[in-house]
Parts: C-alpha cells; structure tokens; sequence
C-alpha cells in the first residue's frame, strides 16, 4: 500500500509540476501577444470623419445630404477644406451649396469645389475676397487657339506703339481665367474658340488692363498646370526681333590748316604753315 501510495504520490506531483510549466507557458505567451497588441495601437494614425461623395458630381449640380457619407479618414491626411462638421456643410437655413469643380465617387468634399450656403455656381462664387472680374477681348491668335479652360492660369502680354516703337512687353504673369465666353464651368473637355475670357485680378490691375486695351493689344500665353516660376521683365521691339542694330553717327572734325599769303610780284601766294599750338 505504502508503494502504491507513493506512487500516485510522484505521479501527482509530476503532473502538478507539468501543469504550471504549461501555465508559465500560456502566460509568456498572453504576455508577448498584448505587448503586440500595445506596440499596434500605439502605431495607429488617429481617424477623423470627413464627408465624401457618394457618386459622381458635376459642375452646377445641387449638393444635398443623399449625394454626401461620412467616412474615417486619417487625420494627418485630411486635405485643407474638407468638411468634418455636417452644419457646416449643411446649415440649419437648408439652403444648399452648389458644385463648382466636378467630383467623382468617394472623393473628399472641400470648400473650393462648392459655394457658400444658397449660391449658384456663378463667376461671382469664384471670386476671391478683395478680387475683381475682368473681361479680355481674344481671338484665335491671342486666345492660345481655343485651348483656354476656365481655372488655367496664363501671361498677359501688351503690344502696341512706345516712341515711334513697336513694342511687345509682357505686363502680367500667372493670371487666373474664371470664364471662356459665358462659360465657368472648368470640367469643358473641348476647345472653345472664344471671343473674351474673363480673369480674375485686384482693382489695381482692372485699371491697368484698360488702360492697356484702349492703348494697344492684349494676348494670353497659356502657363502648365503647376508652373509658378517668374519670367522677369521682357519687352521686345522691332529691331531687336530682327537684329537691327542703330549705328551711332560719328563726328569727324577737320583737321585744322594754317596758312600764310606772301605777295610776289603782281600775285599773291598762299603757302601752308604749322599750326600754332595752344
């Protein structure tokens, strides 16, 4: 009996020594996973909700709370502009925004590609505060061939008549188009032949580009989407196009000649002298 006993006895103890082996185990383990977990969430960007499109949307349309959805979005990632708080993108007057820049699905909604609360998507809602709408007459020539699309940015150059010159001189650079014709709307895929564009400029410059259209013709140089770069003072006239260069008329002085009259006889002589030197 005492055999036996101590038998189970070792046996008991042998399987009570395994058991807290396997339980130092499972707990090393818990312990290593939560650390994990920890090391995750430390690593996860902060979300924020931002309002998207639900479906595509096109200049001129209506935004309402069916073309809209909130989704999380990281928020050190979140593009200036977009609307976070659903009063702000919808007021409690109900009166609407409308779209200036077209949209596709999922796309964030920012300030810039809506109106304010109620109005329409007129040249006016493109306006920046303290900025002016100012009409350009333009043909095929000076409208870049009809390739002008409203929000294109170009160089406005001046040319006319400077003190018996023919002069053409660039006056404005980088100059943001609001409007080819009649039309505002920055989505048009096709060539506008037009006959005015419409840009937007300080008071200052509205004053400047009369002037510069009742003195003279005005032409647009289409800028790339992302060229910021400074061209400087350029002005060109007719002789420096073609390489005429003025020739400076040069004043040749005579050389001085002394003479002397010495009589001989009946005639009278004249003979050269040096100079006297002064």
């Amino acid at each position: 009996m005492r055999i036996i006993f101590a038998l189970i006895l070792i046996v008991g103890m042998g399987l009570a020594g395994f058991a807290v082996y396997m339980a130092q185990g499972r707990f090393s383990q818990y312990q290593t996973e939560l650390a994990k977990q920890q090391q995750a969430l430390k690593q996860n960007v902060p979300l924020k909700r931002v309002f998207v499109s639900t479906h595509p949307l096109r200049y001129g349309e209506k935004l309402t709370k069916k073309d809209v959805r909130i989704v999380a979005w990281p928020a050190n990632a979140i593009p200036e502009g977009a609307f976070t708080d659903p009063k702000k993108l919808f007021p409690d007057n109900g009166k609407l925004r409308t779209v200036l820049r077209a949209m596709e699905k999922d796309e964030a909604i920012l300030a810039v590609k809506v109106t304010k609360p109620g109005e329409d998507a007129s040249v006016a809602a493109r306006l920046a505060p303290g900025m002016r709408a100012f009409t350009i007459r333009v043909d095929v020539a000076s409208g870049v061939s009809g390739f002008l699309r409203p929000g294109d940015r170009v160089d406005v150059y001046w040319s006319g008549r400077i003190a018996q010159r023919d002069v053409t001189k660039l006056i404005l650079e980088n100059i943001k188009l609001i409007a080819v014709d009649q039309i505002a709307n920055g989505d048009q895929n096709k060539p506008i032949v037009a006959r005015t564009v419409t840009v937007e400029v300080s008071p200052e410059i509205v004053a400047a580009l009369v002037q510069a259209q009742a003195t003279g013709r005005l032409l647009l140089s289409l800028r790339g989407a992302n060229d910021n770069s400074k061209a400087g003072q350029i002005e060109i006239d007719q002789n420096q196009l073609l390489g005429i260069k003025k020739e400076v008329a040069k004043t040749v002085q005579e050389k001085k000649k002394c003479t002397i009259k010495l009589r001989k006889g009946a005639d009278i002589v004249e003979s050269p002298i040096p100079c006297p030197q002064n």
